[in-house]
């Protein structure tokens, strides 16, 4: 098991598009591998290559249950329906967590560890997880789409009063 370094805040990396996968090798899978424990030891929920500093488009998650961790070389959302906003944190984001709209379900197509070609769709927890995963491939963060949250001392229900 190796743990590897996890990109933090302001690291350009995080910044950078990440380019396919093309070889499926046993450096490959050894980095998958040791992403999974990364993931893993850090607690997290889903970790990119751009995250430990590999600019390849990988990532992995586990939703902490009883189907265990997965990899996905070369994801792609092909379809996303709905929308939810819930509160989103990230291994790279030290000390922050935001209110993040994301689709409610997804379909991706990815390519796993032997190069197959595989279809997945996702809703709730897992959708989000893939989104906030996949954006990282593409430079992006959750805090560029995070949303204000509304004021505690304001009822948006109530309506404003004009002065006439």
């Amino acid at each position: 098991m190796a743990l590897l370094t996890i990109r933090k805040d302001e690291d350009p990396i995080l910044r950078k598009v990440s380019r396919p996968v093309e070889k499926f090798d046993e450096k490959l899978s050894q980095l998958a591998q040791d992403m999974i424990d990364t993931m893993l030891s850090n607690e997290g929920v889903g970790l990119a290559g751009v995250q430990v500093g590999k600019l390849w488009r990988i990532i992995t998650y586990d939703q902490h249950n009883e189907e265990g961790s997965f990899v996905m070389i070369n994801p792609v959302i092909k379809q996303a329906s709905g929308s939810c906003k819930d509160y989103e944190a990230c291994l790279s984001v030290t000390e922050t967590y935001g209110l993040v709209e994301r689709p409610s379900e997804i379909t991706v197509a990815y390519q796993d560890l032997d190069g197959n070609h595989q279809e997945l769709t996702a809703d709730e927890n897992l959708s989000r997880i893939l989104c906030h995963e996949i954006d990282h491939l593409d430079g992006v963060l959750f805090i560029d789409k995070m949303i204000p949250e509304p004021d505690e001392d304001e009822d948006p229900e109530e309506p404003i009063a004009e002065e006439a």
